[in-house]
């Protein structure tokens, strides 16, 4: 059974990831030009689009990666370790990393919602912002809570 469950979250991984493939080639260039179109006087703004939001789907894709590994220990009798805790750790760094750069691309947003009239896309940006937010948290907590049963476990293994 646990094999079963960690194959579905390694095919959820997996499905996550394809989604967001997708935007990075077919959409990720539109808004770039878009970008460009709506702000003429200032076409270097196409490039950092790009930069933005390709450099927000590295950290995805490494978070993306370490939960796949994270199933792996888990398939092999290992969740209970420090590379388990590890890559806890790297998802964290991750969600946080994402939520530092959409932060940081918040006026990017803000200027298209202005001249497009959307507020929608204010809105996009904040919960991608809150999203990552939460994962980092959960994932800071699944750390600690890991960190201290390998502690509680190493001493149990010491005192028999």
């Amino acid at each position: 059974m646990n094999r079963v469950s960690t194959l579905f979250l390694k095919i959820a991984v997996i499905l996550i990831g394809i989604p967001i493939l997708a935007l990075c080639i077919f959409v990720v260039p539109r808004i770039a030009n878009y970008t460009a179109e709506l702000f003429p006087n200032m076409a270097y703004i196409q490039y950092l689009v790009f930069i933005f939001l390709y450099g927000a789907a590295i950290p995805f894709y490494f978070a993306l990666y370490q939960a796949f590994k994270l199933l792996s220990y888990i398939d092999k009798n290992k969740a209970f370790s420090k590379i388990s805790v590890r890559a806890l750790k790297n998802i964290k760094y991750c969600a946080v990393t994402i939520s530092i750069l959409f932060a940081a691309g918040m006026p990017f947003f803000y200027l298209m919602a202005e001249v497009d009239d959307a507020p929608g896309i204010i809105v996009i940006g904040l919960v991608i912002i809150f999203a990552s937010m939460v994962i980092a948290v959960f994932a800071a907590v699944l750390q600690k809570l890991l960190k201290e049963a390998i502690d509680i476990k190493s001493e149990n293994d010491l005192t028999v």
